[in-house]
């Protein structure tokens, strides 16, 4: 197997695997799609922050999980996994992300996902969205989007290894009633990227957002009815909803070398649900 070697600094591997120890980020990471992420991503080699909200219990059996794993880096002096609690609508919740991975990991950080998210399980129409369900909304997905960006922007290595993935969802393009608040947070997360990819010019950070039709999740299954979830089912040319783990491995493509020149895009991983 002619794998090149010139990327790994880890010397207990034969062979380099696409991630070798370099440090990701997964913010909401301890359940759903972000915790398919962070066990993906530590497949490929990196050394993960499992960020979550409220549910340590998750984050840790997660961080444990990976730690041990000892078919990747088995041995080395540095966990492959802690977890760190932060709220990523808060400044200086995001910027602890950054301190702690590269305390912990001795090392900048190479990846940024942003997979936190929060929607209304109510599913509202917009002329019944209570005002605070809006800000609640836009805090996590659009504030946190941001804030998240900002600090990657800022402090993601240099020089072709950096990425930065924000989770988005297919609704932008469906613009279905009832999730007005979500799909607008997702539609504002999606013009950021393509900004910012721009502005990255001459980082080597590409950045880009990936998004997910009807996915199996806590998230989505709550406040749907038997008959909407069939309903998800029956639209999809492959007759099912996806999982956490069709997401993650484009996630994992597009943190890869091998990803470098997909930037500034939104890929609709959804099943053909919509185009």
């Amino acid at each position: 197997m002619a794998t090149s070697q010139k990327h790994t600094h880890s010397h207990s591997h034969s062979l380099s695997l696409p991630l070798q120890d370099r440090v990701a980020i997964v913010t909401g990471s301890s359940r759903g799609i972000g915790r398919e992420i962070a066990l993906h991503l530590a497949s490929l080699g990196a050394r993960i922050v499992v960020n979550y909200a409220s549910n340590s219990s998750l984050a840790d059996s997660l961080v444990a999980q990976i730690n041990s794993d000892a078919s990747v880096g088995g041995g080395a002096a540095l966990p492959r996994a802690i977890a760190v609690r932060g709220d990523v609508s808060d400044p200086n919740g995001v910027k602890a992300l950054f301190d702690s991975a590269e305390r912990e990991f001795e090392s900048a950080v190479h990846i940024l996902v942003n997979s936190a998210g929060v929607t209304d399980s109510n599913y509202p129409t917009i002329a019944n969205t209570p005002v605070e369900d809006f800000d609640r909304i836009f805090s996590v997905n659009t504030r946190g989007a941001f804030l998240c960006c900002k600090e990657a922007a800022n402090r993601l290595v240099h020089g072709g290894r950096g990425r930065i993935i924000l989770l988005s969802s297919s609704a932008v393009a469906a613009l279905r009633p009832t999730m007005g608040s979500y799909t607008a947070s997702k539609a504002a997360v999606e013009a950021m990227t393509h900004i910012l990819a721009k502005e990255l010019k001459g980082t080597g950070i590409t950045a880009n957002c990936v998004a997910p039709g009807p996915i199996a999740t806590e998230m989505y299954f709550a406040g749907r009815t038997e008959e909407q979830i069939k309903a998800s089912i029956a639209v999809s040319p492959l007759n099912r909803l996806g999982e956490p783990k069709d997401v993650a491995p484009l996630v994992g493509f597009l943190a890869s070398d091998a990803g470098e020149w997909v930037n500034g895009q939104v890929i609709r991983v959804n099943g053909g649900y919509i185009s």
